[in-house]
């Protein structure tokens, strides 16, 4: 918001105060962020400051270590395969809740995007608890589904978020044309909200990405993903090869955010009067 041109002295003071408190509190957040990086790119095998020199020496031991190189297939085939079942998922749930309104509407919302605020461990033991009935610890798919639920309520809210500027009456429009509901839906109702599907699939892939707490309690030695693997190597060995993953997961952070922003920028365009 730019500043009126004939602001008094004291909505200029606010104007400039606001915008350094906002740097100021921006900085702060990010500042442990940032002094990852640099220490990534440490030559000695001490985290602390000063660097010891510049080296290249953890990114290559990160991409030259077969756990490491483990970890990553293991996160990105999981997080890949959560994103997408936890898209579809919650694109069909965030359809059907926006088109019609019907008696528990509210109770059936709350409990679908109630994984995002129960704590994680209460989450994992509940999951551990019923893999332990049906024989699903320890194995890709359990992880997977886990990891969908997780993922899932981001899904649900992007997507109805998007649904709020649907205009319904093209449903209708084509089912009077004959187009199948199916038909509708693809053709339709998808192009309408591909920013909502996209920037929830992201969301529910960077969830998988970043979890923890859950692979901790149902995954199996050969299932270990990057932050499960950050993990346990913290507990038995302090490496800066770390550091070389943190500053690789913050570069795919900022990728996905910048995407979203680009996502968020188009749907405006698409929703904004002409």
């Amino acid at each position: 918001m730019a500043l009126p041109i004939h602001a008094s002295t004291g909505e200029r003071i606010w104007y400039y105060a606001f915008r350094v408190i906002c740097g100021v509190i921006f900085i702060f957040l990010l500042f442990p962020i940032l002094t990852i990086i640099p220490l990534s790119f440490n030559a000695g095998e001490f985290l602390h400051y000063p660097l010891q020199g510049l080296s290249l020496r953890w990114y290559h031991e990160f991409l030259a270590t077969g756990r490491w190189a483990v970890a990553v297939k293991n996160s990105f085939i999981i997080g890949v395969s959560a994103a997408t079942l936890a898209t579809i998922l919650g694109t069909i749930a965030a359809v059907g809740i926006n088109r019609t309104d019907f008696p528990g509407k509210q109770l059936l919302v709350a409990l679908l995007i109630s994984p995002m605020v129960v704590p994680l461990v209460i989450t994992a033991l509940a999951v551990y608890l019923f893999y332990a009935r049906i024989g699903l610890n320890d194995t890709y798919i359990g992880i997977i589904l886990a990891h969908t639920i997780l993922g899932m309520p981001f899904v649900l809210i992007t997507v109805s978020a998007t649904l709020q500027g649907f205009d319904y009456s093209l449903i209708r429009a084509g089912a009077n044309l004959g187009a199948s509901p199916v038909r509708v839906f693809f053709k339709i109702v998808l192009p309408n909200i591909i920013p909502g599907v996209v920037s929830g699939a992201l969301f529910a892939f960077a969830i998988s990405l970043d979890e923890v707490v859950v692979v901790l309690f149902v995954a199996g030695p050969s299932h270990r993903t990057l932050p499960r693997q950050m993990f346990s190597g913290i507990r038995e060995h302090l490496s800066p090869t770390f550091l070389a993953v943190a500053t690789a997961l913050i570069v795919l952070a900022a990728m996905l955010m910048l995407t979203l922003e680009m996502l968020r920028k188009r749907n405006e365009k698409l929703n904004s009067p002409v």
